[in-house]
């Protein structure tokens, strides 16, 4: 039965990413016309690591809370469980990594936790890389969109450990569930935004090579690309009600990239960015999956009766 619910998620979280891109088939491939294949694979090779970047934040603060998961079980519940954010509604990837998480022996509410609070991690991080590398690149650009770091101060109260376990223990006694064991501390949340910021760095060149092959180029481009993605981002997760931010993100991300790319271009960019990106959640899952599955193998331990 357990198989069978998986297959069953995957398929419907492949079949959204598929809806995804067939509906914007004309104009990926206009824009991916435009684009080299060297700029393609160092894009790709850019969000993979970035990808990882998540997956460490996700990890970093699930190992804080008691759970400390070797990397590749680790990476296969985080990036499988992230198709389901292809699927409307954002509850499908906290749904998956909780079911996955507790055949590892994680409880489904430390999974639960380490969910919720990658979230914040992710936005806070963000606003504060996009809020220094987009004024640094550009002066003024980041100017339009004041009024989304105000967020900022609040995100910094909340990673107060005292006061992130505050919340957590809150929302656990109001769902009747145990506490947690372990309170989260602040050398954990250190590393998590650690790893977030490596991961902001790595979508910015990501993004930075789809630019360059739509004109701009250089260090200053590729600073700007860095607080250009986290920014779109950062707008594009807070419409939780829509797939994987899908659409909002694009629009963010044209207006961003104004100062640098006509319209037509950005909108390219954008579409190319948001291909490439469900391509490297496909090849981290994909390759996730099967290194897990060869990690487990029985048939791959080395035979007892040798020497070590």
């Amino acid at each position: 039965m357990k198989r069978l619910v998986r297959a069953a998620f995957l398929l419907v979280a492949l079949g959204f990413g598929a809806w995804v891109v067939a509906r914007q088939w004309e104009e990926i491939l206009a824009g991916f016309a435009r684009l080299s294949w060297q700029a393609l694979a160092l894009s790709l090779v850019a969000v993979v690591a970035a990808l990882c970047g998540g997956m460490m934040t996700w990890r970093a603060l699930l190992a804080d809370l008691g759970s400390p998961l070797p990397f590749r079980p680790a990476a296969k519940v985080f990036f499988v469980g992230q198709l389901g954010k292809y699927i409307p509604g954002s509850i499908w990837p906290m749904l998956a990594q909780m079911e996955m998480g507790r055949e590892l022996g994680v409880p489904r509410s430390r999974s639960a936790a380490a969910f919720f609070l990658t979230m914040p991690v992710q936005l806070g991080s963000g606003l504060v890389i996009s809020g220094v590398t987009l004024p640094a690149a550009l002066p003024g650009a980041a100017a339009p969109y004041a009024w989304a770091f105000l967020l900022i101060p609040v995100l910094a109260v909340v990673f107060e450990p005292r006061v992130i376990n505050a919340v957590l223990g809150f929302g656990l006694r109001k769902l009747k569930r145990e506490p947690l064991e372990r309170p989260l501390s602040r050398r954990g949340m250190l590393t998590a935004l650690g790893w977030a910021m490596l991961g902001w760095t790595a979508y910015g060149l990501h993004l930075a090579a789809v630019v360059h092959d739509f004109g701009p180029s250089g260090v200053s481009v590729a600073v700007f690309s860095i607080g250009a993605f986290a920014l779109s981002w950062c707008l594009g997760i807070m419409t939780f009600v829509v797939p994987a931010g899908a659409g909002v993100r694009e629009v963010a991300m044209v207006a961003v990239l104004a100062p640098v790319l006509n319209q037509g271009s950005a909108i390219a960019v954008a579409l190319c960015s948001r291909i490439v990106i469900i391509a490297g959640d496909l090849v981290c899952a994909g390759a996730a999956g099967l290194s897990a599955r060869r990690a487990a193998d029985p048939r791959r331990d080395p035979d007892p009766g040798k020497a070590v």
